[in-house]
């Protein structure tokens, strides 16, 4: 690493700072760029140093986009009644694989977690409730919210929050939003042997009729 030239080895260096880069994958990502054609690494450089001026999140429900809107809220094709909670939005990216979701999203940008001192007010919980009712006409605005958090202690903290703060808009209603969890439980080609407890609890929870 000291024999390299500074500035490849201040690339390096950089990359050995991202989630899951080590040093030697750090390397080879470097000299990848080295060997990049010089208009393509400029264009390279030109998208990184405007990706937080070109990134916003969505006025409404929070995703990244280069607009006020994002495509997913601007879409007169999404079903407008329902709505899927996610921590972030690596999460809505995989649910939207495959068309098997039609609504719309809510992105918290993160999760509660009393440990590292995140707590509701510093994710987007607040900006939700305007989108599940009207405060002036006290109207629901839509039908359902699934709660797409995690299945570990602060994915199921965060969602026991939301779901309480939700039914409180519920009480003393004859009209209510459905509130549902994802179901969780064993994949697609997994194995009982290698299942953990709380798998396998879940699996048994969410069983159904065959």
């Amino acid at each position: 690493m000291s024999s390299l030239p500074r500035t490849l080895k201040q690339v390096s260096s950089f990359f050995e700072r991202l989630p899951g880069i080590g040093e030697k994958s750090a390397n080879r990502l470097a000299f990848y760029l080295l060997r990049m054609p010089e208009e393509d690494l400029k264009d390279f450089g030109g998208f990184v140093s405007r990706l937080k001026e070109n990134t916003k999140r969505c006025r409404v429900c929070m995703n990244l986009t280069e607009n006020d809107i994002c495509s997913i809220c601007d879409d007169t094709s999404r079903n407008k009644t329902r709505i899927t909670i996610v921590e972030d939005v690596l999460d809505l990216l995989s649910m939207e694989t495959g068309n098997i979701y039609d609504g719309l999203y809510h992105v918290l940008h993160g999760r509660i977690d009393p440990l590292n001192h995140i707590g509701p007010d510093e994710i987007e919980i607040e900006s939700l409730i305007p989108r599940i009712i009207d405060e002036n006409t006290d109207k629901l605005l839509v039908t359902e919210v699934i709660l797409a958090t995690n299945p570990d202690m602060e994915g199921e903290a965060t969602a026991m929050y939301i779901r309480n703060r939700l039914q409180d808009i519920n009480k003393n209603r004859d009209e209510k939003v459905l509130i549902t969890r994802l179901g969780y439980g064993m994949p697609m080609g997994g194995n009982l042997e290698y299942a953990d407890y709380m798998t396998l609890r879940k699996a048994l929870e969410n069983r159904r009729g065959f």
